[in-house]
């Protein structure tokens, strides 16, 4: 074949083709793989490069350092290991590995792929949905307790249930926490309890391996747990260890002392809230009472202003003051017309006809009673009336004399 009549592809390209091969493959992007670690690295980014390898072949793997929750244990050189991850190619080198999400050791690797299964089963019926999950009671009296009567769960039940209340009721149904019949065993302890009308169920167990909890990643105390009408509060083992009631139940605690924490009131801190409680209602009903005694006291003054004894009182008030303000005017305006007479009268004094009499002068009248005021008013003979204080005298002009001179 010539050069050039076939299309020729870039490196770049073929190795993306070979990748979206993989990608597209379902098998080989949830895949389990076990072999003996070899040439493992941790690197300082926190990446873990190994290798997987049996009698006849071998193959990079890599965990990234956000992936490292998925690894209990440190790895380490000649482990049989099970890896979970996805194959892919790393386009750069043009070579396929394994980039894993999980490691187990191989003697626990059919129990992590069993747990897995049963996860992802009931996770797609919704067992583990949040809308099925029932409120923990916050002042629970019964307490159901689903656990060994010998081991160190219970002892911590009791001494945190003591301290934080010790009315509440414990109720303990002895349950093998682990081994053959084990699972068997904490259903009925679940079905019990829940027959008995208990406030809420505690299922749980100190810490262990993954066979040691394998009873609670069982199918029957899941679904026990999920069709319970109490609710549950799971407390197996460490906060490390999750198993499959952790996710079915109502509310997962890391340890049995915590679901203690978790279910149990604080009395104390009760007994706190109901006093701060009375001291705020107090301080409210006071409040209320000076609220309500004030609008009183303005409502009765408000019903005195306008009730008619007021009014007539008021009244009678004003028609006092008005009397006293007139009689004190009456009195004001006597004093002064007393004041202007006085004024006039000694004013007439220095006019009047009887003050000029009393000082010996006398007022002389003609017969026609007219005053006579010039003596060439009055004729010889004419009768004149002569008026002094004390009387008057009747005389005749015998002779008139005129001073006046031309």
């Amino acid at each position: 074949m010539e050069a050039g009549k076939q299309k020729a592809y870039t490196v770049s390209q073929v190795n993306q083709y070979i990748k979206n091969m993989f990608l597209s493959d379902f098998a080989l992007n949830h895949i389990y793989i076990k072999g003996e670690v070899s040439n493992c690295k941790y690197h300082s980014s926190g990446h873990i490069y190994f290798t997987l390898k049996d009698a006849k072949s071998q193959m990079a793997c890599v965990m990234f350092a956000g992936q490292r929750s998925g690894l209990s244990f440190r790895l380490e050189e000649g482990q049989d290991v099970i890896a979970m991850g996805n194959v892919s190619v790393y386009e750069r080198d043009g070579k396929y590995q394994l980039y894993a999400s999980h490691i187990v050791l191989d003697g626990m690797g059919m129990l992590y792929e069993k747990f897995e299964q049963l996860k992802q089963k009931l996770l797609k019926e919704g067992l583990f949905l949040e809308e099925h999950k029932k409120q923990i009671p916050t002042f629970s009296k019964k307490i159901g307790v689903v656990t060994a009567s010998t081991g160190a769960a219970i002892q911590d039940i009791i001494n945190i249930t003591a301290r934080r209340n010790p009315y509440v009721q414990l109720i303990l149904f002895p349950a093998k926490v682990q081994g053959e019949g084990a699972a068997e065993t904490i259903v009925e302890g679940i079905k019990r309890l829940d027959s008995y009308g208990v406030d809420v169920i505690i299922v749980g167990r100190g810490g262990g391996s993954i066979e040691d909890l394998w009873a609670f990643n069982e199918e029957m105390v899941a679904r026990a747990i999920y069709q319970c009408k109490t609710p549950v509060v799971s407390a197996v083992g460490h906060e490390t260890d999750t198993t499959i009631a952790d996710y079915v139940s109502d509310l997962r605690a890391p340890t049995p002392s915590a679901a203690a924490e978790l279910t149990v009131c604080n009395i104390q801190d009760l007994l706190d809230t109901i006093e701060e409680m009375g001291r705020s209602l107090n301080r409210g009903l006071e409040r209320k009472i000076k609220e309500y005694r004030s609008t009183v006291e303005r409502q009765r003054l408000r019903l005195s202003y306008q009730s008619p004894v007021y009014q007539i009182q008021q009244n009678r008030q004003y028609l006092q003051d008005v009397e006293d303000k007139m009689r004190q005017y009456m009195n004001f305006l006597i004093q002064r017309k007393r004041h202007m007479l006085q004024l006039y009268v000694e004013r007439m004094k220095g006019v009047s006809p009887l003050d000029k009499l009393s000082s010996g002068y006398a007022f002389v009248s003609g017969e026609d009673n007219k005053p006579v005021k010039e003596a060439s008013a009055v004729r010889e003979g004419e009768i004149l009336c002569i008026s002094f204080a004390d009387g008057d005298i009747f005389a005749t002009v015998g002779k008139t004399v005129n001073r006046r001179r031309n």
